[in-house]
């Protein structure tokens, strides 16, 4: 019984496919790329604005860095040009072609990089970036725990005091509640529109915001937990 060619045919035709595919993935990137970008240390203490630009250069694209960036970021000195390589890093470059920083995509719009003996750092688009920073600041400062009743359970602070891991401290005012002192949150951070509280027993409260301009602990619940700002 002769075999159908089909199969064989399905199997070639994707290997031939296939750097076409992933050659138009690297222009898809390189395209989403152009623009003004936040290179930053994980808590954003340190930032510099990396403008990516779709012109060819000797040994990549161009790309301006704005004049503070040496001061916040000594390795940018280095940086003369942009690339992609592969699939999905975005190559930040010196004047020979070799990599100062290489950035990997971990969530839409959001790079990663190391620099060995150095730490992390990221790359993200500038409007988002600000967006993000002034969604912070407006979360800096006192607010009180209250139930569905209108009861007070706890006051407590939110500070931009980093804390590692992209987190930052907050304390809690005496006299709250037992269930709140039981959690005992050390840390939050804002992270995907929820507010979210860790405890140094890796516990975490999360705090969605609801239409009323209230964040109230999800899942909810029939007694729910609301955060006020004061």
């Amino acid at each position: 019984m002769s075999r159908s060619p089909l199969p064989i045919m399905a199997v070639l035709l994707a290997v031939l496919l296939a750097p076409l595919a992933q050659a138009q993935d690297a222009a898809s990137l390189r395209k989403e790329m152009i623009g003004q970008w936040e290179l930053a240390t994980t808590d954003r203490s340190k930032t510099c604005v990396v403008t990516l630009k779709n012109d060819a250069s000797p040994r990549g694209l161009k790309l301006e860095l704005e004049p503070g960036c040496p001061a916040a970021l000594p390795f940018t000195k280095d940086i003369a040009a942009w690339s992609i390589k592969g699939l999905d890093i975005v190559r930040l470059q010196d004047a020979s072609g070799e990599a100062v920083l290489d950035l990997t995509e971990v969530e839409t719009g959001i790079f990663e990089g190391v620099r060995q003996n150095e730490g992390v750092y990221i790359l993200q688009n500038l409007a988002a970036a600000r967006s993000l920073a002034k969604s912070m600041d407006q979360m800096i400062g006192d607010w009180a725990m209250v139930r569905g009743n209108g009861n007070t359970i706890c006051g407590l602070t939110l500070t931009n005091t980093d804390a590692g891991n992209d987190n930052f401290q907050v304390f809690l005012k005496p006299k709250c509640d037992a269930l709140v002192t039981a959690f005992a949150p050390t840390q939050w951070r804002l992270e995907h529109g929820q507010i979210i509280l860790f405890s140094d027993k890796g516990e975490t409260w999360r705090f969605e915001a609801d239409d009323n301009a209230q964040w109230r602990l999800v899942p909810d619940s029939a007694d729910p937990l609301i955060l006020l700002r004061q």
